[in-house]
């Protein structure tokens, strides 16, 4: 297989989401802890932005979210960045997204009711969420998938403050999740700076081992999971999910101390 599994590319962006953001502030970044609502947000937007690069493939998750309408743009996406694993597998691709999160982070309208309120990443989180819904395959079908994604864009309208910065983080960091993943197997991805291609010289092509890190077509690997869709795969993503389910119990923890009623009740 060359297509990593769909769960495994959700949890890694889920994954690193957490790990970023408890680690951002010890580094001296200026970015502040996020409030417990941003991070839960953040984490199922980081989850669905970790399937964006397989955009190029029709058989990937994300192209079926919608009808007839999903493998057309997946199509077209594929065509038009030379095919599955080249120009979206790009860091050059995860900047030019990451700027769209930046944009969409800062598009905020006056709603009814809700007052200023961050439409763009509303917007976004619907279908981000929806593919990190099903990617997990924690609902069956994509009507159901949809209907919470459209919940979850409606209480990041309502509660989780801080878009900009929470936002944009959150899709460049599953962006660049999934990319690292497909690092860690056999085909690897293409070089750093792609559109450029550098290929290894020609005693390095002819040395086994180094010959699989940086390969003659110019793609780079680190090959740790061998290949996609092996049982070295399916142990990291267990591995990674149970990160996922401690991450997502201590957060949810701290979200629950901080309501009124409940903080009013603690000792």
């Amino acid at each position: 297989m060359f297509l990593v599994m769909g769960f495994t590319h959700a949890t890694s962006g889920t994954a690193a989401w957490f790990a970023v953001t408890a680690a951002l502030p010890a580094f001296g970044t200026g970015i502040a802890p996020l409030e417990p609502a941003g991070v839960l947000a953040g984490a199922m937007v980081c989850a669905g932005a970790a399937l964006l690069p397989d955009a190029d493939h029709r058989s990937a998750t994300i192209a079926h979210s919608v009808p007839v309408l999903g493998p057309l743009i997946t199509d077209a996406i594929g065509d038009a960045s030379g095919g599955h694993r080249h120009g979206a597998h790009t860091l050059l691709a995860a900047g030019l997204v990451t700027a769209g999160a930046v944009a969409l982070g800062r598009w905020r309208m006056d709603l009814p009711l809700l007052g200023d309120s961050p439409v763009g990443p509303a917007v976004a989180t619907v279908a981000l969420i929806t593919f990190a819904v099903k990617a997990r395959d924690l609902v069956r079908h994509w009507r159901t998938a949809w209907a919470l994604g459209l919940l979850a864009a409606l209480l990041v309208l309502v509660y989780a403050a801080d878009t900009a910065v929470w936002f944009p983080l959150a899709v460049g960091i599953g962006y660049v999740a999934h990319l690292a993943g497909d690092a860690l197997t056999v085909g690897g991805i293409p070089g750093l700076l792609w559109p450029i291609r550098v290929r290894p010289p020609s005693w390095w092509r002819r040395t086994d081992v180094l010959n699989d890190l940086w390969k003659p077509n110019g793609y780079i690997a680190l090959p740790l999971l061998g290949n996609a869709g092996s049982i070295r795969e399916y142990v990291a993503a267990i591995a990674l999910g149970v990160y996922c389910t401690y991450g997502l119990v201590e957060v949810g923890m701290r979200l629950l101390g901080g309501l009124p009623i409940l903080a009013a009740a603690a000792p």
